[in-house]
């Protein structure tokens, strides 16, 4: 049986990291080598790949923020520098879900678990107080003449509808804090909008710095 193995990104995945995501969203401009290899170099422990039998099928990528400067309405342009990761902040007390993608052939594989899990193990490494994230709600184009997207929203909360990606984040533990609205325009499926989500560290110690605010800091690999 092949086992899925959840690890730092390398400069080595670049390559097969932009034709994944090319796959994935055939319709949004993919990141640049440039960006990847920037964000590599800003925060190298935020930046995840899942390997499954050798072969690269899914990527989570993050960034520390100083959460306070961000809280009100923001697009992913803003947030994220781009996609350069220039706004990182080791200051901050935040991770920000800047990105998560798998290989849409390998769906019930649990991908998409395995990298949450993975970012919720860097966040209580490095002492964070929590995790931020701006998702997409690629079912609400399908409902966008019938409803606004908070509305859409709303009912997958109560059960009435199934988003693919909001009601995964709600079963990974996430609270829904409200819409962005035109968060990523490009993005068709959902309109441009997103779901503003939020995950609280239990483990975070307010007592404590956190690991990125010490002289120094060694992030232990993730384990499979």
């Amino acid at each position: 049986m092949s086992k899925l193995l959840v690890r730092p990104t390398a400069p080595s995945d670049i390559d097969a990291l932009l034709k994944l995501q090319a796959h994935v969203y055939p319709t949004i401009a993919p990141w640049k080598r440039d960006q990847l290899v920037h964000q590599l170099e800003v925060f190298p422990e935020g930046q995840l790949v899942a390997v499954l039998s050798g072969r690269l099928v899914g990527c989570a990528s993050s960034l520390v923020v100083l959460w306070d400067e961000w809280a009100d309405e923001h697009t992913w342009k803003q947030i994220t520098a781009a996609g350069t990761f220039n706004t990182h902040n080791p200051a901050g007390f935040t991770l920000y879900g800047a990105e998560v993608f798998v290989d849409p052939r390998l769906r019930g594989k649990r991908l998409g678990h395995a990298l949450y899990e993975g970012r919720r193990k860097i966040c209580k490494q490095l002492n964070l107080r929590r995790i931020i994230a701006c998702g997409r709600l690629p079912g609400y184009h399908a409902f966008s003449k019938q409803m606004s997207v908070e509305l859409y929203a709303k009912k997958i909360l109560w059960g009435d509808l199934v988003d693919p990606v909001l009601s995964f984040q709600l079963r990974e533990g996430f609270r829904y804090c409200g819409i962005m609205e035109d968060y990523l325009p490009e993005d068709r499926e959902s309109c441009g909008h997103a779901s503003l989500i939020a995950w609280i560290n239990p483990d975070y110690d307010p007592t404590q710095s956190t690991a990125l605010q010490r002289p120094a800091h060694v992030l232990p690999e993730p384990t499979p």
